[in-house]
């Protein structure tokens, strides 16, 4: 199954946080499973950085990529095509990162792994 990463989701599998589920680390560590980061997590977990509301133990420009390695989760970029399908998404939520990330998994075709209940508003496939 082919599934796109939620940004919470990211940083709590590589952080071994007690708040992903059982169910989310089975999925995760699924071998035929194949895992997506989307640049726009990146994005997301750079300005977290940036204004001190996520603390890491290094350079976020080397532990992002080398985890995406470690744990053969590959990159999903952001196209023109997925931003301009955030103007067909509903109003149910207003966070950018989000947004971008539903458009993202209805184009591509791709669950999202999110503990985010908001996220099941849209008319996209989550998994928890």
């Amino acid at each position: 199954m082919r599934i796109l990463l939620d940004t919470h989701v990211f940083l709590w599998w590589i952080c071994d946080d007690t708040r992903l589920s059982e169910s989310a680390r089975r999925t995760i560590a699924t071998p035929t499973n194949e895992l997506f980061l989307s640049a726009a997590s990146a994005w997301e977990i750079a300005i977290k950085a940036g204004l001190g509301r996520l603390t890491a133990t290094e350079d976020i420009r080397e532990l992002v990529p080398r985890e995406m390695a470690r744990n053969d989760i590959q990159e999903l970029p952001v196209t023109v095509y997925h931003a301009l399908q955030v103007a067909d998404l509903p109003d149910h939520h207003r966070d950018p990162f989000d947004r971008i990330l539903i458009a993202q998994a209805k184009v591509e075709g791709l669950p999202i792994l999110t503990a985010d209940p908001q996220l099941r508003a849209y008319d996209v496939d989550t998994i928890w």
